[in-house]
Parts: structure tokens; sequence; C-alpha cells
């Protein structure tokens, strides 16, 4: 009897022949999406091009109960796929077909379908799930707020995780619908527009739509008993707000300043380009929080905005971001400033509109007031490390930045910039390393020396390069006396919004 003698490389080469080659092919899709400052959020292998979320939630006990389906497309041979998502599911379907699922990490679903996935397929995900929201927390803490008679979801750079399971990083934005039933008396508010409403045996149920791409932290739930009002802005635009009845003695605040979001969004247009959705609104919800946020078309704000009273500066803010950082959204979550400074900068602009100072005089005044040993000159905007996101030099060297970028280019090219950039990049997702190329091709100037020294080092910019910026010209060492610091007559409007930075 002889032997035969198989080699280890035919051997491994004769059990890869037995395999098939399709399912051979086949891997995970990746934990994370690839973005550095959070590695664990989002995923890979896929892309969602829309959520339907059908969404029953009772205020009584917080408990949330839905079946949520994706349509979304595969970008390698998949064997697995992961979502963001906290709360308890009961099953996962893949294309009709019940798939097998566990939890892994601090947030991630892990879905294997029946059948591996080819490159290019078009998939549909049903995940039927319930729990209660505010029960549950992720690296220590949670982005539910409860309410005296519901509940909320709203924060950045992440939210969706505790009522829908998604792909949660803004590289992959998606269309929504989003229907919730609540017991009658109460109130579901959400993104976009309301499609209809509906009620039966003692429940109602909210059809809301959102027809243009939408980030997932963008999207958001708030069930409650809210006062609303509608209307159209003068562009056209419906108007959809709402206020918590609970509001207590910030209650005429903030509907003095909400209730002028299409006056503001059509100012906002003159500088930025038409409005880029079909909805506008904003609402109040009774929370303890004092952050405010740009969910997209209807912005969540936080009673605490409007303690000291009225307050439109925070709604420019927020209102701003539909084009910068809503339609126009950052690629990774280092580009934050295309959000942030720009939101800041409309809000110098709403100053100069109110005649309460000028852009200039504002950057003059944070230039001037903040001394170079200042920790503040030390976070650099155009890159500011997951710890320092929402650093308020992000916000004010941020919006320093594009002062200093309108005075080396003028006027009619810094506008141009600013009204082209959203329609460039609309709907879609942009780097910083974008916006200096667009500036640079509009302007006809080489910038990036001037985005290095106002948005990357860290360091107070020196005399020098703020007299070539033709900010803060009184400063010592400039050639002229030196001279304190004026505080413009909008700051302290303009800081009272600091708090929104607080996520």
């Amino acid at each position: 009897m002889h032997r035969r003698l198989i080699a280890p490389g035919a051997l491994v080469a004769s059990l890869l022949l037995a395999i098939p080659a399709s399912a051979a092919s086949h891997s995970p899709g990746a934990p994370g999406i690839g973005d550095p400052y959070y590695p664990a959020y989002g995923n890979g292998g896929y892309d969602v091009s829309h959520y339907d979320l059908r969404l029953t939630y009772q205020p009584a006990t917080d408990r949330l109960e839905g079946t949520a389906t994706l349509l979304a497309k595969t970008t390698q041979d998949l064997s697995r796929l992961n979502l963001d998502f906290l709360l308890d599911v009961s099953e996962v379907r893949v294309n009709g077909a019940k798939a097998s699922f566990t939890t892994s990490g601090e947030h991630e679903l892990e879905i294997t379908p029946k059948s591996p996935l080819p490159a290019g397929t078009a998939v549909t995900v049903v995940v039927r799930y319930s729990g209660v929201p505010s029960t549950k927390t992720a690296y220590g803490f949670t982005s539910w707020h409860r309410t005296p008679d519901g509940g909320v979801g709203a924060n950045e750079p992440e939210a969706a995780w505790w009522w829908f399971p998604s792909n949660d990083h803004p590289l992959d934005k998606a269309t929504y619908d989003v229907s919730v039933a609540v017991p009658d008396g109460s109130q579901a508010i959400s993104n976009g527009t309301l499609q209809s409403t509906s009620s039966r045996a003692g429940w109602t149920r909210y059809n809301w739509r959102s027809n243009k791409p939408q980030a997932t932290y963008l999207a958001t739930l708030a069930v409650g008993k809210f006062d609303v009002t509608t209307g159209t802005s003068e562009s056209g635009i419906p108007i959809v707000n709402a206020y918590s009845k609970d509001l207590g003695d910030n209650y005429g605040a903030a509907r003095a300043s909400i209730e002028r979001t299409g006056e503001v969004a059509d100012w906002l247009a003159e500088y930025f380009g038409p409005y880029p959705f079909n909805a506008l609104g904003g609402y109040v919800p009774n929370t303890n929080t004092g952050y405010a946020l740009e969910t997209q078309t209807r912005p969540f704000y936080s009673p605490r905005q409007f303690a000291s009273g009225t307050n439109v500066s925070v709604v420019v803010h927020e209102l701003a971001h539909q084009w910068y950082g809503d339609s126009v959204s950052v690629a990774g979550w280092k580009d934050i400033w295309i959000n942030e400074g720009f939101a800041r900068y409309a809000q110098w602009l709403w100053s100069e509109h109110e005649g309460e100072g000028t852009a200039q005089e504002i950057a003059d005044y944070v230039y001037a007031s903040r001394p170079a040993e200042d920790p503040f000159w030390t976070v650099a905007p155009g890159d500011p490390g997951p710890e320092n996101q929402f650093h308020i030099a992000v916000y004010d060297r941020g919006a320093l930045a594009l002062q200093a970028l309108r005075n080396e280019v003028g006027d009619e090219a810094f506008f141009a910039v600013l009204k082209g950039w959203p329609a460039r990049y609309a709907y879609g997702n942009a780097t910083v390393g974008d916006f200096v190329r667009y500036a640079e091709s509009v302007s006809g100037q080489p910038l990036a020396g001037l985005f290095d020294t106002w948005l990357y080092q860290p360091s107070k910019p020196g005399v020098p390069a703020a007299r070539a910026a033709s900010i803060a010209p009184g400063a010592a060492g400039s050639g002229t006396a030196p001279t304190a610091p004026v505080r413009p007559k909008s700051w302290k409007k303009i800081a009272a919004t600091n708090s929104v930075h607080a996520h």
C-alpha cells in the first residue's frame, strides 16, 4: 500500500478549491467607518439610502417599540454587517430571510445574513426592537432625554443608537420616513414634513418625511405635549414649531425667538443661497440640557437658551447649519470647523444686520481680548481633536479665520465662496481641505498659508499675521497705539449661545 504525501501548501490549495470562490471572498464589514476621532462609529461594507421607522412610544413608561427597515447597497462582499444600536432586538431579516444576530462592544449589533451578500447587492434589512431608551448608556452617557411628558432623541455626534439602528456617521446620509404612534393628547415631532396623522383606539400616529439626504445624528424624535405653530416663510417654505407646554418662565422668550425662524432663514439665504430643504422649524422640549442642535429642518433648542430672554442669535446659529453641516456635512469629525466656524460667523453677520457690531469689530475683539498664553489659542479649529471638538475655539477662532479670509480676498470673492460652497457640495460631504481649495479657485489666490495660520497653528497668530489679515489693527506691536478691546453690543447675546457647544 502506498501513501500519497501532500505538501502543506498543496493541502491548503485543495481545501480552498473545495470552497466556492464567491463564499471564500466574503468577509465581515468593519465595525467602524474609519473615522479616527470615533473609530467605533459607523460601519463598513454597505451604504444606506433610506430609513423607514415605524414606532410606538408610551410617554408614561418611556417604552419604545419599533420596526426599522433599511434600504442599502453593499460596497464589498459581505459575510456579516454591523449596525449601531442599543435597544433590545427580537428579530432581524435580511432580504426577507431571518438572520442571526448578536451584540458586541458598546453599541454594535452584528448581523449575519442567511446567505453572504456580494458587492453591489441591494439589501433590505428589517430590525424589530423594543426597550426603554433612558435606561441605556454607552461610553458612560446617554443621548436620550427623558422629559416630564415624554422623551427626546437629540445629540452630537451620536443620538440614533437610542431610538433606531443605523450606520451612524455623517458619511452615510439617507432619506427618512418616521411614523410614530403616541397616546392621544401627546404629539410626536420629527424632521421634514408632516405627511399625515391618524387616530385609532386612543392612539395618534404621526408620519414625518425627510426627502433629502440626512445624517443620522441630525435625525430627531421628540414626544410630549406641545403647543404647535405652523406657517410659511416669505420664500414659501412651510414652518412647524413646537414648544413644550411646561416651559414656565422660558416659554415667552423661546417663542419670541423661534417664531422668527422664517425671517432668519430667508435672510441667511441672501448669504448662503436658496434654503436647501422643503421644511423649516424648531422645537423646545422641557429638558434640563444646555445645548442646542441643528437637527435637520427642525433644530432642537434647550429651554436654558432663553432663560435670560429672547435669543435670536442662537436661532441664526442653528439655521446656518442647515447649509453648513446639514446640506454639506463633514466627511470626518475632524472637519467640524466647516459646521461650527460658519454657524458662528453667521451670528457675526446677524450682529452687523442688527447694527450691534460688525463682523470686523467682533473679530478684533476676539483677537485682542485673549492673550497669547490663553489655552484658547492651543486648539486648532482645522483639526481640534475629539476632546476639543466642541471647544469654544472651534467657534470663535473658527469664525476669526473666516474674517481673515474675507479681508484677504475681499467681500465680492468672500461672499461668492459663502454662497457657492453649499451649492458645490449640496447634500454631500466635504473636508476642510476641500474648502481651502474651493476658496482658492473662486478667489484666484493661494490661501494655504492663511488657513494654516488661523486654523492649524496651536498658538495665537502674531501681530504681523493679524496686521496682514486686517485683524485688531490697534493691537500692541502693530505700529499704532495699543487700544483696549472694545466689546461689541452684540457680544453678550453671542456669548449667551456658548452653552450650545456643551454636547
